[in-house]
């Protein structure tokens, strides 16, 4: 997508922190941190949210999925970490290019959802 923010950091029209990035893949430190650690893997193919994978995301997915642990760990996640996928304008999604919010770096993490 040529106006996408995350399509144009994945192809460095626009700069970003980067801190992991193959073929597929790319994660960089979210610019308004919810947390000591936020960052944001994204895949560099555009899909615009998790409501639009399919079957031939499959493997892109679990590539995703494997690396989030890594990369948490390895920015100082040892006794967890938080991953938060939102989906759509009722999930919160904001930028509609798929991505995972990799959220750590406290003793713990407030709750997520409060009732009213």
């Amino acid at each position: 997508m040529e106006n996408c923010i995350f399509c144009k950091i994945a192809r460095r029209e626009i700069p970003s922190d980067k801190i992991y990035e193959d073929e597929n893949l790319l994660a960089f430190n979210d610019i308004n941190p919810a947390a000591p650690i936020h960052f944001l893997l994204i895949p560099k193919l555009h899909i615009d949210s998790l409501s639009d994978v399919q079957d031939i995301h499959q493997t892109l997915l679990g590539k995703m999925l494997l690396l989030a642990p890594q990369l948490a760990k390895e920015r100082g996640c040892e006794n967890g970490f938080r991953t938060i996928i939102n989906t759509g304008p009722a999930g919160g999604q904001e930028i509609f290019h798929l991505h995972f919010h990799i959220i750590g770096g406290r003793d713990r993490l407030p709750g997520m959802i409060h009732s009213g």
